[in-house]
């Protein structure tokens, strides 16, 4: 193990980032953080072909909003830099030349219509075909030709790739700090090609060298590059350098657990599986998930603090964070859960961030005068609402009625609660109300009901008509609380409009 914990998260700017790739960038974070060491990020863009413009901004943004920030890569220059594969490339070929001469890889010269014809014969009996020990020799590769040839086809520029020279018959140890000890058979490897002919690593060359060369402590990534720590560990044994500590996350299951979350389970679930809007798709962000909640639960798919908590900040998340607590299962994604996860942040934001929030929401639907007033009146709502909202995009269906009368009642409602006499009741209680100068919440309380004792009525042939014409429906928070918010002169209104609407 190198002296300093040194981590990165290497993602390929083929696309906007899974929130499967953001958990990775966390998990690392988290273990760097709580160790002292470096979290860097490292953009792996060398094949070209998948290059998607914008992603590696997309990247940036994602780890940005998270507040998962890297301390080297991409704008945030180190001693290690560059961190772009492609502003790396002259560094490959002389590694993958070094292994040549080593006696660890070979050039090989076949051509994608030879290697296709190949496997096609393989199919038809049956067979997969894998290009290793029992078949390079015949094959159009430097082990099969003479020196005298090989330096004629290089020499002449002949397409080419070079190929990791897998051994045959051996039993490779490897040690995953999730999953234990592992024991692969080399005769089922194939001999990955590490150099393509367009003069570029692929992914197992140049991740390994920069791995190395950026002094990588320990390669925390996800379950899918499993397969490839075969590979992985025999290069770093054929550079004879020291090979970083292993460890595969667990995969996020779709919400049925059957198989790896995808952007078809969000688009047919109705829920984000991007940080950030791409394109059509709407990320966590625009669909009004705090940061904070959405690393909160990532945290916590396929790791556990080893407590029952599960309301977790970032510091409280890197104090408790250990390898040994991640799950060799998959994790279920839960939607539901990640909207329990927001509304616990939600209710601990204060009202006036909050407030300042809403403001312009609120400013689509009605005329906001930015003046002290009506922002302490927003707040004031807002502490009223909150608690049964999820997002701050919630706010307007929870209070519209605290900033516009209701121009229309809820059916069922009327049919229910206005009755006979129940505009007669309501012409009394304003002439009622039109005596009280204390118009608070706890007042109205203490007076209204001391009112409707006096008249000797029952509190069901007040309140809910009552609630009805302020609200316009049956909901909403304590009614006293709506109506001290909203004041005397807008109660007033409301009911004798009801009662000419409602008859």
């Amino acid at each position: 193990m190198k002296e300093k914990i040194r981590v990165r998260f290497a993602p390929s700017p083929t696309g906007p980032l899974h929130i499967g790739g953001i958990r990775t960038a966390l998990f690392n974070y988290l273990f760097a953080k709580k160790h002292g060491g470096d979290f860097i990020l490292r953009i792996e863009d060398t094949d070209q072909n998948r290059y998607v413009e914008g992603a590696e901004q997309y990247i940036i943004d994602a780890l940005e909003w998270c507040g998962i920030p890297y301390n080297e890569g991409p704008g945030r220059e180190g001693k290690f830099g560059p961190y772009r594969q492609s502003e790396r490339k002259h560094l490959y070929l002389k590694y993958a030349e070094e292994l040549i001469t080593k006696g660890k890889a070979y050039y090989a010269f076949d051509t994608s219509d030879t290697l296709e014809q190949h496997r096609k014969e393989h199919e038809t009996k049956g067979k997969t075909f894998i290009y290793n020990w029992h078949n390079r020799l015949k094959l159009d590769n430097s082990l099969s030709i003479s020196p005298n040839e090989l330096k004629k086809r290089l020499d002449s520029g002949e397409d080419h790739v070079i190929r990791f020279l897998t051994p045959p018959d051996e039993t490779l140890k490897l040690e995953d700090s999730i999953r234990g000890a592992i024991e692969i058979d080399t005769n089922t490897l194939d001999d990955k090609v590490l150099f393509k002919s367009d003069g570029m690593p692929t992914y197992h060359l140049a991740n390994i060298v920069d791995d190395h060369l950026m002094e990588i402590s320990h390669v925390i990534r996800g379950e899918e590059w499993l397969p490839s720590l075969a590979l992985h560990k025999q290069l770093y044994d054929a550079f004879e350098w020291g090979a970083p500590i292993f460890a595969h996350l667990p995969l996020i299951l779709k919400p049925t657990g059957n198989g790896k979350l995808s952007k078809r389970d969000g688009e047919k679930g109705g829920f984000p599986i991007f940080p950030l809007q791409w394109n059509a798709s709407v990320g966590y962000r625009e669909a009004g998930y705090f940061p904070e909640a959405v690393v909160n639960f990532l945290a916590l798919l396929g790791w556990n603090p080893g407590t029952e908590e599960e309301i977790l900040s970032l510091d409280a998340l890197s104090d408790a964070f250990t390898i040994d607590r991640v799950n060799k299962s998959g994790a279920r994604f839960d939607p539901d859960k990640t909207v329990w996860y927001n509304h616990q942040y939600l209710q601990k934001k204060t009202d006036a961030i909050l407030a300042t929030q809403f403001m312009p929401l609120l400013g689509e639907h009605i005329d906001l005068e930015l003046e002290s007033a009506q922002t302490d009146y927003v707040q004031n709502v807002v502490s009223l609402i909150k608690e049964r909202a999820n997002f701050v995009t919630d706010f307007w269906e929870l209070s519209h009625y605290f900033f516009t009368a209701p121009t229309t009642y809820d059916e069922k409602a009327i049919r229910k609660q206005w009755k006979e006499g129940s505009a007669e009741i309501m012409n009394q209680l304003v002439s009622f109300l039109e005596t009280i100068t204390n118009f608070s919440s706890e007042n109205l309380e203490v007076s209204i009901k001391e009112w409707i004792a006096k008249k000797e009525l029952s509190f069901g042939k007040v309140m809910p008509p009552l609630r009805l014409v302020i609200v316009g429906d049956m909901k909403g928070p304590h009614l006293f609380d709506i109506m001290g918010q909203i004041g005397k002169e807008e109660c007033l209104g409301r009911i004798k409009t009801a009662i000419t609407s409602l008859g």
